[in-house]
């Protein structure tokens, strides 16, 4: 009998049944005490709504745009590292599940399938997401690589130049393809459906990098390189430069303090993403939904905000929408839909958080979510 899926957190669960321990935790951990990964998801409960009744809820549409783009409702996908890892041709499948739905896939630079491999299972255009690494003639390939493939926007992460310590990760010693060890091998084992699905795909490792620099080749040449190329001295002159390369929309993500929100306005990019890395960076950062309201406020029209962190329903999206944010990004969410039911899973999530979207628009008293602001929220719950 199929399990009964009501709502994000069921998929979760299904994903932890099914998904190789190291890779669910990667997805579901953050840096050092996590603090800052448990308050982006427990923040959005102090948050209140203000229920109408006696309004008109009929013709209720959720139809919006980021970055110019017509989209179902909204929300993007986020760029995820190891989605490929998730299940099999993760990637692909998920990009296939946002097409279909109406909404963005972001691809990041991490990613098990590669650009090319997402561009030839997809008929619309994706984003990809660009980390800034030492090798400035590869980021460069990359970047004409994504242009090549037909991507309609690059999102520019900001907040890695230096690696957050995950201790799952390091307990785990995640890596992909997986370490070959007695422990990692036994819980496997317990995982036949995910195993399956590997064994019926070439997508093991990181493909955007691997076969494209040169001498890497093997998994210890692949992990030396990657621990190289984190790159601190990213500023905003990279910016300057990445948006010529470019040419095109410009979202840059990781952005968490009002200054740097006023700075990324200037830099001529379209958009900023309110995230502190889904908590896996600086543990004791504020929130991202708590971190939003004074962005928002700070930039006002100068540049569009969106935001990410702790995304798991409908109504955390109305919330976010409601405090300033344009359009916001799931990452975990869909990670646990596609790891519990694959391409399934991922358009469940998206019809989940469709769904409350809508219903919690309506009892709030509104018809068009172009028309959600703070005035939904109740006085002091923010």
């Amino acid at each position: 009998m199929p399990p009964v899926i009501t709502c994000v957190e069921d998929l979760r669960l299904l994903a932890k049944r099914r998904v190789p321990r190291m890779f669910y935790d990667y997805a579901d951990s953050g840096s050092w005490t996590e603090a800052t990964y448990r308050a982006n998801e427990s923040d959005f409960a102090s948050i209140k709504l203000r229920q109408r009744v006696a309004v008109n809820m009929e013709h209720r549409s959720l139809k919006s745009t980021m970055v110019g783009q017509a989209l179902a409702m909204p929300v993007a996908l986020a760029p995820v590292g190891l989605v490929g890892m998730q299940h099999a041709d993760g990637e692909i499948l998920a990009a296939r599940a946002a097409e279909k739905f109406g909404v963005p896939f972001t691809l990041s630079t991490m990613s098990i399938c590669s650009i090319e491999d997402v561009a030839e299972n997809v008929s619309k255009p994706f984003w990809f997401q660009l980390y800034v690494m030492r090798d400035r003639e590869f980021i460069k390939r990359l970047i004409d690589r994504a242009k090549s493939a037909g991507c309609s926007a690059l999102v520019l992460t900001l907040d890695l130049q230096i690696m957050g310590q995950r201790h799952k990760d390091i307990i785990n010693g995640l890596s992909a393809p997986p370490k070959i060890t007695f422990g990692n091998m036994l819980n496997m084992s317990t995982k036949p459906r995910w195993g399956l699905g590997m064994l019926g795909t070439k997508r093991h490792t990181f493909r955007n990098v691997v076969g494209h620099i040169s001498g890497l080749d093997s998994m210890s040449s692949l992990s030396a390189w990657s621990a190289s190329q984190l790159d601190p001295t990213l500023s905003w002159d990279d910016v300057q430069w990445i948006k010529e390369r470019w040419g095109g929309k410009l979202i840059l993500k990781g952005i968490m303090d009002a200054e740097d929100a006023e700075i990324a306005a200037r830099s001529g990019a379209d958009a900023i993403i309110v995230s502190n890395h889904g908590g896996r960076q600086l543990d004791g950062a504020p929130s991202s939904i708590a971190a939003l309201p004074s962005i928002a406020q700070a930039v006002g029209d100068k540049i569009e905000v969106l935001m990410d962190g702790g995304i798991r329903s409908g109504q955390d999206v109305i919330k976010a929408l409601a405090l300033g944010a344009k359009g916001v990004f799931i990452g975990r969410a869909f990670v646990y839909g596609l790891g519990a039911m694959g391409e399934a899973g991922v358009r469940t999530c998206l019809e989940i958080i469709q769904k409350e979207l809508d219903v919690t628009m309506a009892f709030c008293g509104l018809r068009d979510v172009k028309q959600v602001n703070s005035a939904i929220l109740v006085p002091g719950t923010y």
